[in-house]
């Protein structure tokens, strides 16, 4: 799977994950792990960087979603990062 094709699967699934009920939003979350941590080859710093980014958002969702905590702050951001690692990884 290319960068790309990670990258869009991310956004969208954090799309449908944000409109989700709090458990099927941390599950979705917790599936896209294995995409975000794991680089492909070489990529440009800059999108190591997004991508890193947008790991530490989901984190940041997932984590408040776990503690039962308000989580409209942080879609927003967790969903700015993925595309921004999308646009750079196209």
């Amino acid at each position: 799977m290319t960068e790309t094709e990670k990258a869009e699967q991310v956004v969208a699934a954090l799309r449908s994950a944000q409109a989700a009920a709090p458990d099927a939003a941390l599950q979705m979350l917790n599936g896209l792990m294995g995409l975000v941590r794991s680089p492909s080859d070489a990529q440009p710093f800059e999108t190591e960087e997004a991508r890193s980014s947008a790991f530490l958002s989901i984190c940041e969702v997932g984590k408040a979603l776990h503690r039962g905590l308000p989580t409209d702050a942080l879609w927003p951001a967790a969903v700015s990062a993925s595309e921004r690692w999308l646009s750079l990884a196209r």
